[in-house]
């Protein structure tokens, strides 16, 4: 890195905390600093809900996962607007209607205090650990290609996050991703534009996705009803609409952003805003990946893009081994060059050459095989290296193909993503415990300062478990999928809970909490066989799992046992 780029870098950070510290300073209560005073406007809703989920993992994820699978990713998206909708119409309302500091606090009213208390412990554990990664997965990535210090940048991250959550609360945490949001989709949209310019004069954005087409990139929807696929139009529209349900409806780092909003319409409207853009912008990064494929045809490509894997294997016994693919791999590059030239040529022609397509294929498929073979050698070499190197991808070209500046800039934008999210759960987890945990189980009344501080060091004591977290993470496969993992592991069974309130209204307390600890339970032993056995299944259909178990064993329950109960009187709230 140049000078120049670690000053875009740290002017870019610097204004960020600092502006979003000044610009929130002195919360007067709880309501203030969980709320944000119900003073944020629909557009800010909107771009905060989208600065949460766009994590630093969604920006090095993303295009890797797009370089090596191609598009079907996106499928995972396809459940997300309708989700919003449901929101829109069934959550948004009842929450405001019963005026929550968090979304657990209307389960007690619906049900009791330990059905809320298993809700909001269930989104600590799950939330806790995954802003603990939204720290780490920018942190290893970093310290990898640039060889800083990784602990070090854990503690930075999480300390520019503490600073201006533990300030403003939810209203800094508004104010500055809508900064981060610029910066992040600014240096998104340069990069794109710059690997267009980097191609073959000769070659159209035509001729581009062509190429990406040859090679299976493009293949967006999948109808198949194959359940060990983890990207079809099924799983998207039925998995991913209920854990953007449970994600938007009912994890706190979310419903804290639209509940900070001036009213129900400008809550709704931030949301709709999302679901609007939302899948747009997830296509765009995934092309974003897939142009970077586009680019290597032309240009020198490593054997593993992960620089860890080629120290270990410069002090190893299989160097001579390890070398001699590389220099294969060098030759297939120019092969695919002159073939990718050759394709082009032809399409400039308006004709898509079959036997040149073929070659393309045949070319991509040697590669692929040397990558593989690379991978066992690196296994070989050190069991523990993680030789899935998709999060490495995008961060390796920019590092070796951007202008100066523009390093920095990225650089910006990737902890700018991390900041954004940890930011959100670090609110969410301080107001949870608070709210749900602390101020519910104290015995004595205490005052609104008293609470205010409370919540304060609840935003730094989660802060400091994040960073710990992070400091002790370990890498695993891709860093966007085990997000995604986490949360379907535990979205389904709250997701159920809170369906089960708003809709139906005859379940009660009794029923609804033994459901719900069957159904994590039973969770817990689905994705224990999911790892072990032969048999996979798309983890995307946990959420679906988890929601309807919850349901349908809380309605059997009701019926079977606990009929005689009396309904829970809840007119006033729906």
């Amino acid at each position: 890195m140049q000078l120049f780029d670690w000053i875009v870098l740290i002017v870019t950070l610097l204004f960020i905390v600092g502006y979003g510290s000044w610009k929130t300073r002195g919360s007067k209560n709880v309501e203030d600093f969980i709320l944000g005073g119900n003073e944020t406007p629909w557009y800010t809703v909107g771009l905060s809900v989208m600065a949460t989920q766009a994590s630093a993992i969604t920006f090095l994820s993303t295009p890797g996962q797009a370089y090596h699978d191609g598009m079907g990713f996106v499928q995972f998206y396809f459940g997300l607007p309708i989700a919003m909708v449901v929101i829109c119409l069934t959550f948004i309302p009842l929450y405001h209607k019963s005026k929550v500091y968090t979304a657990y606090e209307f389960l007690e009213k619906r049900f009791d205090i330990k059905t809320r208390s298993l809700a909001a412990i269930l989104f600590l554990v799950q939330r806790g650990l995954g802003t603990g990664l939204t720290i780490y997965a920018p942190a290893i990535i970093l310290s990898a290609l640039l060889g800083w210090n990784l602990t070090f940048m854990n503690i930075i991250i999480g300390l520019l996050v503490i600073i201006y959550t533990f300030s403003g609360g939810t209203k800094a945490v508004n104010v500055t991703q809508k900064q981060q949001m610029f910066v992040i989709m600014s240096g998104m949209f340069i990069t794109f534009f710059l690997i267009l310019h980097y191609l073959p004069n000769d070659m159209t954005f035509s001729s581009a996705m062509h190429i990406a087409g040859a090679n299976d990139k493009m293949n967006i929807v999948d109808f198949s009803f194959d359940p060990e696929e983890k990207y079809t139009f099924w799983s998207g529209i039925t998995g991913g609409f209920f854990l953007a349900l449970a994600y938007f409806g009912t994890d706190q780092s979310q419903v804290g952003r639209y509940l900070s909003g001036k009213s129900i319409r400008e809550s709704q409207m931030g949301l709709i805003m999302n679901g609007l853009l939302k899948v747009p912008m997830q296509f765009f990064i995934l092309l974003t990946g897939v142009m970077v494929f586009v680019f290597f045809q032309f240009n020198p490509v490593p054997l593993n893009f992960n620089p860890n894997n080629k120290i270990v294997i410069e002090k190893s016994q299989f160097k001579a081994e390890y070398n001699a693919l590389e220099k294969k791999l060098v030759t297939l590059s120019e092969d695919k060059k002159v073939i990718n030239l050759l394709y082009i040529d032809q399409l400039n022609q308006d004709y898509d050459n079959p036997i040149l397509r073929k070659e393309l294929v045949a070319l991509s498929n040697k590669e692929k095989d040397l990558r593989d073979r690379a991978k066992e050698i690196i296994n070989k070499a050190d069991s523990n290296s993680e030789t899935n190197d998709k999060d490495y991808v995008f961060f390796h070209f920019i590092l070796h193909y951007l202008p100066k500046g523009l390093i920095g800039l990225l650089l910006a934008v990737i902890i700018s993503a991390a900041m954004s999210s940890t930011a959100s759960g670090l609110n969410a987890l301080a107001s949870t415990t608070a709210i749900d945990i602390y101020k519910r189980n104290l015995k004595t009344e205490k005052s609104e300062k008293h609470y205010l501080n409370a919540t304060k060091f609840f935003t730094l004591f989660w802060g400091i478990i994040a960073i710990l977290f992070a400091c002790v993470g370990t890498l695993f496969e891709n860093l966007i999928q085990l997000v995604n993992i986490i949360g379907s592991i535990f979205y389904g069974t709250v997701l159920g809970i809170f369906l089960v309130g708003f809709y139906l209204r005859r379940v009660g307390a009794k029923s609804m909490f033994i459901s719900a600890i069957i159904s994590q339970l039973t969770i817990f032993v689905i994705y224990y066989f999911m790892i072990y056995s032969q048999e996979k299944l798309g983890y995307l259909w946990l959420n679906f799992i988890g929601a309807m178990l919850t349901i349908v064993l809380s309605l059997l329950l009701q019926i079977i046992f606990f009929r005689s109960d009396t309904e829970k009187d809840i007119v006033e709230i729906i």
